[in-house]
């Protein structure tokens, strides 16, 4: 058996859950990073701090600079505040790298969230501000037993859609089964008394729905041929592949585990706004759009004696320049790495090397909601090993007529080679190996936008990708203010493609602000 290596096992995660991150936290390879409430004391005024990027985390640093008096500017290269919290509606327009224009023609209130879509309920952070900004919000079914999987391969097993539940309830059987059995051929290295054994088998037949021999034969739990009903309908199980099948149809690989299940930050209740992630980038803009300025580029981030200056491009393409006393930088990294700075060395080395992961997504409109009216699924992801590799149900809408399927979601490497196709090509992929889980597809279809996280311009990837040996070293560069200029993100925080990552990180860079300025303030009235 080829050797695994820990680079290895973390690559396979992340096809299962979307984030390296993600698994190594469930993992304990590296912590978790604590949500905490915003709480500073004292008024400051006369201070200046320019803030690059309206993302999450400039938006909210704006914001909680306001309260402590601060005059703050926002340097957004967009049109619009939100980075990659990007909801996408009827008319939205989008030009991606070396690409062509495409115009959104969803119907006029269906839309799709191209970046961030859901909110685990143990981000606080996130939810704190959501409930101070007036943001309602609503349950987000990550996990759903009645979704899919579908595995394109040679098994018997494979080139069919099946329920999550059927599998999962299969493996979880046949597991118990063989756990029990060697229990029962003492087969466990540890020391078990008689009492602890029958405790144990009691547990395994309980949890795989083993029958009184302690063999796994199919369960309800799994699903009916034919579902009971009223009179003389008891319902019919669905016969159970064995094991064997199981495993040579494929459906023990990385794209099946169920790791999104036990993952610390994907747990159920999951959350995400009512009407769009943008709900929370609008409820920001309405206290402080007007410090923002949009349409402006940034080419120049430079230190002075008195704090910061920058340069940028405005929507005139003209040069303009911004000074203050301290910057807060939110810029991707990928992005940041190609603007003049004088950063110092060890930040500047953080810049460039620390790598962002590709990522990709289609929303499908569709004439009506097949998959709740023909498949009974509401909300959840269905998953395959096909380049689509997840179709995610929308959470919300139920009963209505038209909807909106994200047709795809993928990364690393496979998303490479979708950003790599044409508007129209994408389109394809995604309806011919989508209508291999759902026929109905193009019978149904309607519009799709797609996008390609590496090629949006201003952002020029999806999330930072650290390994345990860059957190040691890069990422380190990144905590400390380097002079006047702090930096903020998600990249800033254990908490990568999580939005609380990008609020946490804001929330450090102003308190670390503040904490210097009420420092230099009593410092000099010390020495008067």
């Amino acid at each position: 058996m080829k050797h695994l290596t820990r680079r290895d096992f973390i690559n396979k995660l992340t096809i299962a859950t979307g984030s390296g991150y993600t698994a190594m936290v469930a993992l304990g390879m590296i912590p978790a990073s604590p949500a905490k409430a915003m709480k500073l004391e004292g008024k400051v005024e006369g201070k200046h701090v320019i803030i690059l990027g309206a993302g999450l985390a400039g938006l909210s640093a704006a914001y909680e600079l306001d309260k402590l008096g601060y005059k703050s500017t926002i340097v957004e290269a967009r049109s619009r505040p939100g980075g990659r919290i990007w909801t996408i509606r009827k008319g939205m327009r989008e030009t991606e790298l070396e690409g062509a224009e495409q115009i959104c023609k969803f119907e006029e209130g269906q839309y799709f969230n191209a970046g961030a879509t859901r909110i685990p309920h143990h981000h606080t952070s996130v939810i704190n501000y959501c409930r101070e900004l007036g943001v309602p919000l609503e349950n987000f079914n990550n996990i759903n037993e009645g979704a899919y999987y579908y595995c394109e391969g040679k098994g018997p097993l494979s080139n069919k859609r099946i329920r999550q539940r059927e599998l999962h309830n299969d493996m979880r059987g046949y597991t118990t089964e063989l756990l029990a059995k060697a229990i029962d051929q003492n087969a466990l290295d540890m020391p078990l008394t008689n009492e602890d054994k029958e405790k144990f088998i009691e547990y395994l037949i309980a949890e795989g729905s083993l029958n009184p021999n302690k063999l796994y034969q199919g369960s309800s739990r799994r699903g009916y041929e034919v579902a009971p009903g009223a009179g003389n309908i008891p319902g019919k199980l669905a016969s159970i592949p064995d094991l064997l099948t199981v495993i040579q149809s494929g459906w023990l690989e990385p794209h099946f585990y169920n790791i999104p299940e036990y993952t610390y930050e994907q747990q159920t209740t999951m959350l995400t706004p009512v009407g769009g992630m943008d709900q929370i980038t609008k409820a920001f803009e309405k206290r402080v759009g007007k410090k923002i300025i949009y349409e402006a580029e940034v080419t120049e981030i430079r230190k002075t004696e008195r704090g910061a200056r920058i340069v940028y491009i405005n929507k005139d393409k003209q040069a303009q320049e911004l000074t203050g006393d301290f910057c807060i930088c939110t810029i991707p990294l990928p992005v940041l790495s190609n603007i003049a700075a004088d950063f110092s060395p060890n930040v500047q080395r953080a810049v460039d090397s620390v790598p962002y992961n590709n990522s990709c997504k289609i929303g499908l409109q569709f004439k009506r909601r097949f998959w709740e009216e023909d498949d009974n699924i509401y909300g959840g992801i269905s998953r395959t090993n096909m380049d689509i590799t997840q179709i995610v149900y929308p959470p919300s809408g139920y009963l209505s007529k038209k909807g909106i399927l994200v047709g795809y979601y993928n990364y690393g490497r496979t998303a490479e080679r979708t950003g790599n196709l044409s508007l129209a090509d994408r389109e394809k992929m995604a309806l011919e190996q989508g209508s291999k889980i759902h026929p109905q597809y193009k019978q149904e279809f309607e519009n799709s936008f797609s996008l390609a996280w590496q090629k949006i311009k201003y952002s020029q990837g999806a999330w930072a990708t650290f390994t345990p040996e860059t957190r040691q070293t890069h990422y380190k560069a990144l905590l400390e203010p380097d002079g006047p200029i702090y930096f903020a993100g998600d990249h800033v925080s254990y908490l990568i493609a999580w939005m609380a990552g990008s609020f946490e990180s804001a929330q450090q860079a102003v308190a670390g602000i503040h904490k210097r300025v009420k420092e230099s303030a009593t410092s000099m009235n010390a020495g008067k």
